[in-house]
């Protein structure tokens, strides 16, 4: 009955009673706490924290009522389940026992195989709450991870996110140049090892400039900003991050094995965005934006940054953009393009 072994707090003013209760539920492999006062219960369950507490109703200055009404304002005491053991047996004695937060009642006298069975089950309830409340935890951290926080806490809120249009947001696609060919040389773990390192860094940049990672696809690195909140200076935030991603790139070059290069590709103007799936959740954005943002990472060149007309215009004056003039793109046409530098 006790194999969880679980710390219960005894709270009564009669020694008899405390040692009755003590020696029970020891017998029974748990391991009891005493307090003859309510005052001292208050004071021993904020300082061990125990899983359950046995307490009786009436006492010399500060009763039970009084005492689960402190402990339940306490945050740091409030989760503790209380089962009240009293001579006072009336069904109004028991409703307001309830009503004050116990999880139980018994009745003085009491039986020993009653009270071990209680405090056995409620024991069991607390551990298998807090078994769904690490799992909830786990599933929270989960959807944070692979949805922005506030797509996720809608999520969680609301059981569903409305799919949403936005206007001014600017999109960044990067590839690492001949990816197919460098992985050949590879085993798959150090494959996987060199993708993990190379997106964990561009998550640590695209996070630090206020951006959000969508996704990666194969070896592409998809992000984006202005979204889902916006943010006026989202062509500027996502240009350093790029700048960022392509110097982290070329200074982990310098001492590693792998040398790797990318292209990376700007495009800004509006999309629409929303939660895609129902068993497995993708947070996924569409729109002649992200299209064109992809077409202007392909079109761009080995370690620099290609953005469009409307990017560099965002970021007139606050970093440099050279003319490539108009260069073709497929099922685009023709589309003016420029070298972002610092």
């Amino acid at each position: 009955m006790g194999d969880d072994g679980g710390l219960v707090l005894i709270v009564d003013d009669i020694e008899e009673n405390l040692k009755v209760l003590g020696d029970t539920l020891t017998q029974a492999g748990f391991h009891p706490l005493q307090a003859k006062s309510g005052e001292r219960a208050i004071q021993v369950a904020a300082r061990a924290h125990p899983d359950l507490i046995l307490l009786d109703i009436k006492m010399p200055g500060m009763d039970g009522f009084e005492t689960i009404r402190r402990l339940k304002d306490d945050p740091a005491t409030a989760d503790i389940p209380v089962i009240f053991i009293s001579a006072l047996n009336q069904i109004e004695d028991k409703v307001n026992g309830f009503q004050s937060g116990a999880v139980d009642y018994v009745s003085k006298p009491f039986q020993k195989e009653e009270v071990v069975a209680r405090v056995g089950t409620h024991l069991r309830l607390r551990q298998a709450l807090r078994n769904v409340e690490r799992e909830r935890e786990k599933a929270d951290i989960l959807l944070e991870a692979i949805l922005p926080s506030g797509i996720a806490a809608e999520l969680k809120e609301t059981g569903k996110s409305e799919p949403r249009s936005f206007r001014d947001v600017s999109v960044l696609f990067t590839d690492l140049v001949d990816f197919t060919i460098q992985a050949t040389t590879l085993t798959p773990e150090g494959l996987i090892a060199e993708l993990n390192d190379i997106v964990g860094a561009f998550d640590n940049i695209v996070r630090e400039y206020g951006c959000e990672r969508i996704k990666t696809i194969g070896d592409a690195y998809f992000a984006v900003c202005g979204m889902p909140e916006p943010n006026p200076d989202h062509a500027w935030q996502l240009a350093q991050a790029a700048l960022a991603m392509r110097d982290w790139l070329a200074d982990r070059n310098v001492n590693s094995p792998v040398k790797w290069m990318m292209r990376l590709g700007i495009h800004s103007g509006s999309v629409v965005a929303g939660i895609v799936g129902t068993r497995r959740y993708i947070y996924d954005v569409f729109g002649d934006t992200v299209n064109l943002a992809s077409r202007l990472e392909s079109a761009s060149e080995p370690m620099r940054v290609n953005v469009s007309a409307i990017t560099a215009g965002l970021l007139k004056g606050r970093l440099s953009c050279e003319s490539r003039g108009r260069v073709d793109v497929k099922g685009a046409g023709p589309v003016e393009m420029f070298w972002l530098e610092y």
